[in-house]
C-alpha cells in the first residue's frame, strides 16, 4: 500500500509539473482516487517539501510554485529504457524534429541517476523500428515538415491536394500524422468532418496565422484503426470461390486480406472427402485475386468466376509446358 501511494504522489507531482494548474476533480480523475484523497496527498507533498499550492474558490485548483521541477530519480531501469524506445528517429528526421528530439533526450539523460545513464544506448542497441515495408525505397514528402509544424502548433492550413487527375483546394485543421508502411497520412478536419489525406499528394501547404481549437474527444489511434478497417473493407468489391487444401487454407491469410480470409474460412463448410474446403472470398478485383491466389500454387483451385478460372487454367498449362 505504501509503494502504491508513493507512486501516486510521484505521478501527482509530474502532472502538476506538466500543467499550470489542475483542479481536485481533474487530479482525482487522472489518479483514479477521490477528491478527498487528492487533498490528503497534496498536504503530504507540502509537508515533504514539495511546494504544492492550493488556490481556493470555485475556479481554484492545485499548482506548483517557484518553478519547482523534480528530477527523474524515481525511474526504474526498465522504465528508463522504455522511455528511450518511444522515439522513432527516421520519422522525427522526416518531420524536421530530429534536433528537438535529440535535445530532449539529452535533457532526460542528464536528469537520470548515474546508474541509469546507459539506458539510452542499452535500449537503442536492443530495439529498432523500421517502418517501411520490404522491397521499396520510400521518399519523404517534400511538404511533410510544413504539415508536421501545422499539426504540432494546431495551425489551420490551406492545402492543394492531388486527387486522381485534378487538384483541389481544401481548408484543413491538421490533427495528427500517421506513418503506415513507409507512407505518411494526415488526419484532418475539413468542413466539420475528419478525413485522411496522403501527405505525398499535397502540392502546396500554407499555414494560417491563428490556431484552431482541437476537439478534445478526438482519439488519433482509434480514428486511424476505424478508418483503416473501413478502407480495407471498401476495396473488397467482388468475390471469388476457391477450393483449398489444408496448406492452402493455412496460407490464405498471408496472400490476401487477412480479415476477409479468416471470415471466409470461418464461414466455410466442412472439408470434402479429399480434405479440401470451399470458401467465398471477398477480393479487390479479379486481377488482384489472380496475383494473390497464384502464390498458393496447387494448394488452391479457383472455381469461379469462370473468367478467373480460365486465367488460372492458362497459367497452369504454361507452367506445365515449362517443366515438361
Amino acid at each position: 500500500m505504501a509503494s502504491m501511494r508513493a507512486a501516486r504522489l510521484i505521478k501527482m507531482v509530474l502532472l502538476l509539473q506538466s500543467r499550470p494548474s489542475m483542479t481536485a476533480a481533474e487530479l482525482a480523475r487522472e489518479l483514479e482516487v477521490s477528491e478527498r484523497t487528492v487533498t490528503r496527498d497534496a498536504l503530504a507533498l507540502s509537508e515533504a517539501g514539495v511546494p504544492v499550492y492550493a488556490d481556493r474558490g470555485r475556479a481554484g485548483g492545485y499548482r506548483l510554485i517557484g518553478g519547482y521541477r523534480t528530477r527523474l530519480t524515481g525511474l526504474a531501469r526498465s522504465e528508463a529504457e522504455a522511455l528511450f524506445l518511444s522515439g522513432v528517429p527516421g520519422a522525427l528526421r522526416e518531420m524536421g524534429l530530429e534536433d528537438a528530439a535529440s535535445a530532449a533526450r539529452l535533457k532526460v539523460s542528464a536528469a537520470l541517476l548515474p546508474s541509469l545513464r546507459d539506458a539510452p544506448s542499452s535500449a537503442a542497441q536492443r530495439f529498432h523500428l523500421d517502418a517501411p515495408g520490404w522491397y521499396q525505397e520510400p521518399e519523404t514528402p517534400a511538404l511533410l515538415p510544413a504539415v508536421a509544424e501545422a499539426v504540432w502548433d494546431d495551425r489551420p492550413v490551406t492545402a492543394r491536394y492531388r486527387r486522381r487527375d485534378a487538384e483541389v483546394e481544401r481548408e484543413l485543421e491538421p490533427y495528427g500524422l500517421v506513418l503506415k508502411a513507409g507512407v505518411w497520412y494526415l488526419c484532418a478536419r475539413a468542413a466539420g468532418s475528419f478525413r485522411v489525406y496522403r501527405v505525398d499528394r499535397f502540392t502546396a501547404v500554407t499555414l494560417a496565422e491563428g490556431r484552431f481549437v482541437r476537439d478534445e474527444d478526438f482519439d488519433l489511434p482509434a480514428f486511424w484503426e476505424e478508418r483503416a478497417a473501413e478502407f480495407a473493407r471498401s476495396i473488397l468489391r467482388t468475390e471469388v470461390v476457391v477450393r483449398l487444401t489444408a496448406a492452402g487454407a493455412r496460407d490464405l491469410p498471408y496472400v490476401t486480406d487477412r480479415a476477409a480470409a479468416r471470415e471466409a474460412l470461418e464461414a466455410a463448410g466442412p472439408p470434402d472427402a479429399e480434405g479440401r474446403v470451399t470458401v467465398t472470398l471477398p477480393v479487390e478485383s479479379q486481377e488482384v485475386a489472380y496475383g494473390q491466389l497464384l502464390r498458393l500454387g496447387p494448394e488452391a483451385e479457383v472455381l469461379g468466376p469462370g473468367a478467373l478460372r480460365t486465367l488460372f487454367a492458362e497459367a497452369a498449362n504454361r507452367m506445365a509446358r515449362l517443366y515438361r
